[in-house]
């Protein structure tokens, strides 16, 4: 029988407004491999951030509606909306990750096979009470992992997986992260950590440091620092970082980091060269932390690049096996080397309250929510 539920749901209205609300919706008897998983916990990514408030200015939201059903409303810059075309009238649902029990399964064997296990699940639409999914897109937790504990098995872990692998396919041999105090920071220094990949963790607040050498990370530059820029060269020069993840975006960073690339790279060098050195340099932007424009001081030679990534075209690239092994070491180490840490749990009509949205609306390190819907 179907199951009726609550959802999450974001909408931009042409009035140059968005509207957060919650909805009933229904979900489906699952087909043959498909499984209903009953959402008992789904984080509040930044990447979930970008479709439920998109360039909204969350200093404008205003509450309304009732406690149960709580509406918000944010303005929307005029000068954002012709990005928005697509989006005006659509009602969308939100939350990339979660995690419960599966309540109602297929006919299929491996649809069967989960009935009543906790798994962990990706596939958007999250922010609910109840989910109908593929069974692909499950990953089944060991037993007595919570659905807390595996509401985060996909998202960051896959992410910070993901940069390592990528780090050795283009044929680098140690890596920097910005913004690396975040819980997808803290699970790459446990990786590399336990993977013996030298890592460059760059951050911007002495308590974010601090943080960082309890995990045992071993370099650890701070942005604010008056000797930031001779620190990150010397951490680059030490582990010989050539490929970069900036979860920022905006401003000189990006930048900065592809400068000290080329001076430590120029260290070893013989030989003056007016083109730089021949070491090449890589910076993949992730996130959006910065939404004002990337801005590049081209003193960092011509051997370069610049780009974005994202998880799900590394996964198509990487192929069915490498997905699996990834897959069966977060299983494996979901709460050690992928454990994720919350400071506030909300329900979905807490979520869209004024002081929860002021919280994680921030983005900041060590504020990450985690929406219980049963609670």
């Amino acid at each position: 029988m179907p199951f009726p539920t609550l959802q999450i749901r974001t909408l931009v209205k042409d009035d140059n407004t968005l509207e957060l609300s919650l909805q009933d919706i229904e979900i489906p008897d699952p087909g043959p491999d498909e499984v209903v998983v009953r959402i008992d916990a789904t984080p509040i990514n930044p990447s979930d951030l970008g479709l439920l408030v998109g360039p909204a200015d969350l200093s404008t939201a205003r509450a309304s509606g009732t406690a149960e059903r709580p509406v918000i409303t944010a303005d929307i810059p005029e000068k954002l909306m012709r990005m928005l075309d697509a989006r005006i009238g659509q009602s969308l649902p939100v939350g990339n990750e979660g995690a419960g029990e599966v309540v109602a399964a297929g006919d299929s064997d491996a649809a069967q096979a989960l009935l009543g296990k906790t798994v962990g699940v990706i596939g958007g639409e999250m922010f609910a009470g109840y989910r109908c999914v593929n069974v692909f897109q499950c990953l089944e937790l060991a037993p007595g992992t919570s659905a807390a504990q595996g509401a985060s098995c996909f998202v960051n872990p896959l992410t910070a997986l993901a940069m390592v692998e990528t780090m050795r396919m283009e044929n680098h041999t140690a890596l920097v992260h910005t913004a690396a105090a975040s819980n997808l920071g803290q699970m790459l220094n446990r990786i590399c950590t336990k993977d013996g990949v030298e890592l460059v963790n760059i951050v911007r607040k002495p308590e974010q440091e601090a943080l960082l050498r309890e995990l045992g990370a071993k370099h650890i530059v701070n942005s604010s620092s008056d000797s930031y820029y001779a620190d990150l060269v010397d951490a680059l020069a030490e582990t010989g970082a050539t490929i970069a993840f900036d979860a920022t975006g905006g401003g000189k960073l990006a930048s900065d980091i592809l400068s000290c690339m080329e001076q430590a790279a120029m260290r070893n060098m013989g030989d003056y060269n007016r083109y730089g050195s021949d070491v090449y340099k890589q910076v993949y932007i992730y996130g959006g932390l910065d939404r004002g424009p990337t801005v590049l001081t081209r003193n960092f030679g011509f051997s370069w690049g610049l780009g974005g990534f994202l998880l799900t075209p590394f996964l198509q690239k990487a192929g069915i096996e490498k997905n699996i092994e990834m897959r069966q070491r977060v299983a494996a180490e979901i709460t050690t080397t992928f454990a994720s840490h919350y400071t506030s749990e909300v329900s979905l009509a807490e979520t869209l309250s004024l002081e929860a949205l002021a919280v994680y609306g921030k983005q900041a390190t060590g504020e990450k929510y985690l929406i219980t819907p049963h609670k």
